[in-house]
């Protein structure tokens, strides 16, 4: 199975997969599924497979806050599994997905002690991802914040091309401004700012980077 670098089953040997296979099930999801969602109670995990997720929650007005984009290898669902607590965001099937669901987490791994220590550098990873989010929040504007939700988008999924890079957007506008903290208008514009300035090439669900070292620049 191929796993995006840094996600949970590329943390895996080879036998430890087979083994968490062996102890779920096969899945698939249409694009716009609703995978989990946020308040319900149950005991698996989805370790995906094939395809990408976006992982939200929505503020007590009503507006849907992006909390993460998840690719292959990326392990769904495990604190409320883990603690028993309701889910704590919604996740929703940002293009056609497959992957394990593995029912009775805890118990698998208390019967893999090296994987549960894998599953803690995890979590510790994410908390600091997300120290570092609230801080990008306060520290940059609009632009930047974009900027580099761009960049963490092209690194993880950028196909290099003649032109640049380009990245196939799973996300839309309004989700895009989910993730970035801001309105919708406000990402417009700061892509209409991105685009004034040669660094990337907007399409209907695609980017391409023109210029990734100046968006670096740009983001900081």
């Amino acid at each position: 199975m191929n796993a995006e670098a840094g996600e949970f089953l590329s943390m895996l040997t080879p036998e430890e997969v087979d083994e968490l296979r062996a102890a779920g099930r096969p899945r698939r999801w249409e694009r716009g599924t609703t995978v989990m969602t946020e308040g319900d109670t149950s005991d698996w995990v989805l370790v995906l497979t094939e395809g990408r997720v976006k992982v939200s929650s929505h503020t007590s007005s009503g507006t849907e806050v992006v909390l993460a984009v998840r690719g292959p290898g990326g392990l769904l669902g495990e604190m409320s599994a883990i603690d028993g607590s309701p889910r704590s965001a919604t996740v929703t099937a940002l293009e056609p997905i497959a992957g394990i669901v593995v029912r009775d987490f805890p118990n698998f791994l208390q019967m893999h002690g090296r994987i549960a220590v894998l599953l803690m550098q995890l979590v510790t990873g994410r908390l600091r991802d997300a120290d570092r989010k609230r801080i990008e929040y306060g520290a940059f504007d609009t632009t930047g914040r974009v900027a580099t939700r761009l960049i963490e988008l092209a690194e993880r999924y950028g196909e290099k091309t003649n032109s640049g890079v380009r990245v196939a957007l799973p996300l839309s506008q309004d989700e895009l401004a989910g993730w970035t903290g801001a309105s919708r208008e406000a990402v417009s514009k700061a892509l209409r700012t991105l685009r004034d300035r040669g660094l990337i090439e907007t399409g209907r669900r695609r980017v391409v980077i023109h210029d990734l070292e100046g968006l670096r620049k740009r983001a900081r």
